[in-house]
């Protein structure tokens, strides 16, 4: 195609251009000639090829050239649910003009969801919890799992003993160790309800909209996901210096303080980080889940890394996590957390942000020896409190995993670089230290 998008791929476009244009992962080649970086595109999936076969049946991954007719066919950079491209229109030709509408929406940068404008702002605020939130733990993978169980209390010790229960259930340590990187998409299902004042009707207007996301690792501190859902986009990633995010309604934001997971990773995609962030909970009790009993794993941030994260308009009050794991199969099948935020507002006002998460985690299947979850439902809820004004908002992602494979070809350094404008910034710290 002659023309390239936010949202989809264009060989032909250099990389400083697309850095500043909200790439994807395909563009952040560094290559100065288009053969070569459609010689990636091809080498990257010759070596993996196995990664597009299921998309044909579930997902949409191409669409037609509308620049050109006896052109090749555009790849979507994040493939979406045939649901979503089936609600996008009554008949073929219907579906294919409004995505067309759609891309030209997004290559001007304007909002291309269906949404109202305020509904549509709300929604992102709400996407943007449930789909990028981060977890506030550093995780090393280069700590031992077989920490002495007898060292610390016995809530400590305990919780110890269940991870190692946990590592033998998904695959064993020697399987986790083979692993250097990871690939995975899925679809998602989001139900959100108006941000409405406390003490208003419950029965708040409810929207269902459907989407899908791509997700890249290669260590924990090296990610990139990209989630579309209602023609609206969220991007975010780790360099392994600082962690950023990014949507289709506004610029891009660098998290405060060292680069962090993502907590989709905890949603029992990668075994690995998950052993290695419970390692120092401490065990809190028993607890019943779908009619499983469960052991109660829990991690509170420490007062330094609430500090390191929190900026000078805000403070991070507290976060803290929890972990069910289950008593019958040691496998994690909900994970929780608990978010408090606290802006400075005019004067000593202040307003607070209170979040909470839980996600249940379902359908665990081997792949190449580790047990995944290929299914799960996340509940997220906010409340916002100060100044009189109390307001709450809820969104449920109910997502379903189609791939998951390791140890990708060609997945290099280049893959996860930030955009542009995160880029500077990151380097007139760097300099200004």
């Amino acid at each position: 195609p002659k023309k390239a998008t936010a949202l989809f791929k264009h060989p032909k476009a250099s990389l400083e251009r697309e850095r500043k244009r909200k790439v994807s992962f395909f563009y952040r080649v560094p290559s100065s000639s288009s053969s070569h970086c459609i010689f990636f595109f091809f080498f990257l999936f010759r070596n993996n090829s196995h990664i597009l076969k299921f998309l044909a049946h579930s997902m949409r991954k191409l669409c037609p050239n509308f620049d050109k007719e006896d052109g090749l066919e555009t790849v979507l950079e994040v493939p979406i649910p045939e649901e979503m491209f089936t609600n996008m229109g009554s008949n073929a030709a219907l579906r294919w003009q409004n995505m067309r509408a759609w891309m030209r929406a997004q290559r001007a940068d304007h909002k291309s969801s269906h949404l109202a404008a305020g509904s549509s702002n709300e929604f992102m605020l709400l996407l943007k919890i449930v789909g990028s939130p981060l977890i506030p733990f550093q995780v090393q993978t280069d700590h031992a799992w077989t920490l002495p169980i007898k060292d610390g209390s016995i809530e400590a010790s305990t919780a110890k003993y269940i991870v190692q229960q946990y590592i033998a259930a998904i695959g064993g340590q020697s399987a986790l160790n083979l692993v250097s990187s990871m690939y995975a998409v899925g679809q998602v299902k989001m139900v959100s309800s108006d941000i409405h004042q406390t003490g208003e009707s419950v029965n708040a207007k409810r929207t269902c909209e459907v989407g899908g996301f791509v997700l890249w690792q290669k260590n924990p501190d090296l990610w990139f996901l990209e989630l579309v859902v209602s023609g609206c986009k969220v991007s975010a990633g780790s360099n392994g210096k600082v962690a950023w995010s990014q949507s289709s309604s506004g610029p891009s934001n660098a998290s405060k303080g060292p680069p962090r997971p993502l907590r989709r990773f905890f949603q029992g995609l990668d075994p690995r980080s998950t052993a290695n962030l419970f390692l120092n909970a401490v065990c809190t009790g028993e607890k019943t889940i779908n009619n499983e009993d469960c052991f109660i794993l829990k991690l509170e941030t420490g007062a330094a890394i609430l500090k390191a994260h929190s900026t000078p308009n805000t403070q991070i009050v507290h976060h803290t996590i929890w972990g069910y794991f289950s008593q019958r199969t040691g496998l994690l099948i909900q994970f929780e957390d608990s978010k408090l935020v606290r802006m400075k507002a005019k004067g000593d006002d202040s307003v607070f942000w209170e979040t909470n998460m839980e996600s249940v985690i379902e359908d665990y299947r081997y792949i190449d020896g580790i047990n995944i979850a290929h299914s799960g439902k996340t509940a997220a809820s906010i409340y916002r409190y100060g100044k009189s004004l109390n307001h709450r908002g809820k969104i449920e992602e109910t997502w379903r995993i189609e791939e998951v494979d390791f140890n990708i070809w060609g997945l290099s350094m280049d893959c996860f670089l930030p955009p542009a404008d995160v880029k500077k910034e990151q380097e007139s710290e760097e300099q200004g230290m």
